[in-house]
């Protein structure tokens, strides 16, 4: 008997994957104040998922196509006459109201949609594990490969192009690592959740950092912590996974919030 063939342990090295894609990501997220964009890339998602059901293609496939093209939306029209928070609301909303609409619609196609929009990770697959891996490596790669430059752009648009980094290209950078994130994490925290997973895992680690280097990795260490600990507890308290995995890292973020303002005083 393989390892695999436990639906728990697929579970827990599919909770264990995203967050170690997530959580790094997520400090950008943070640094960037871009929670609200990461949100709106997930809201999308859930468009892309009723178009590749409508069609018969790889759901992976249709999510990533939709996030990648709500983020190149909201950069193209960023700065053309509306502000940001309320480019990202309406397409978001929306995104998520028309792909409800669709799957409504959708003819002889059985759909779990809660399963979609909190999240599935006990009914991962050998094939979604091999995905959601696969999508985690290509993030954890695209940020090691990116790191200084990302960093540069995060601190100062002047001084990236005063050391001839475009920060244009590291926001596409981002938007690539997002839709990527998005993708893996469906069947984990599901659609209305991915963005929780991105940032209370950051959040959680910043008091705790100096370093941005210091800060991805408890942030890391957190989600990790987070994605085992939830499926425990899920298990022994019979509650929605992908919900109680975000309620364990908020707690987490309560008692890091809680340690920094006792070490302040």
């Amino acid at each position: 008997m393989s390892l695999l063939d436990s639906f728990f342990i697929r579970a827990a090295l599919a909770g264990l994957g995203v967050a170690l894609a997530a959580a790094p990501l997520g400090c950008f997220v943070v640094w960037r104040r871009m929670a609200y964009f990461g949100e709106a890339t997930a809201h999308a998602s859930i468009l892309g998922i009723a178009l590749s059901l409508s069609f018969g293609t790889s759901i992976f496939a249709g999510v990533l196509a939709l996030a990648l093209l709500m983020g190149w939306a909201v950069s193209a029209l960023s700065g053309r006459g509306y502000a940001m928070d309320t480019l990202l609301g309406v397409m978001a909303h929306s995104a998520l109201a028309v792909g409800l609409v669709t799957v409504s619609l959708l003819q002889g196609v059985r759909i779990d949609l809660m399963a979609y929009l909190f999240g599935d990770i006990l009914a991962v697959s050998r094939f979604d594990l091999a995905i959601i891996w696969g999508g985690a490596a290509l993030v954890m790669a695209l940020l090691w490969w990116r790191w200084s430059a990302l960093l540069t752009a995060t601190l100062s648009a002047d001084l990236a192009y005063a050391a001839d980094i475009n920060p244009r290209r590291e926001q596409m950078v981002l938007t690539i690592a997002l839709a990527l994130v998005v993708a893996v994490a469906i069947k984990v925290v599901g659609v209305l959740l991915i963005a929780a997973l991105l940032i209370i895992p950051a959040a959680a680690a910043r008091p705790f950092a100096n370093t941005p280097e210091r800060m991805a990795l408890i942030a890391a260490g957190i989600g990790a912590f987070c994605a085992i600990g939830g499926l425990q507890l899920a298990y022994l308290y019979d509650t929605p996974t992908g919900p109680t995995i975000v309620c364990l890292g908020a707690a987490c973020f309560a008692g890091a919030s809680l340690l920094n303002l006792l070490r302040q005083r």
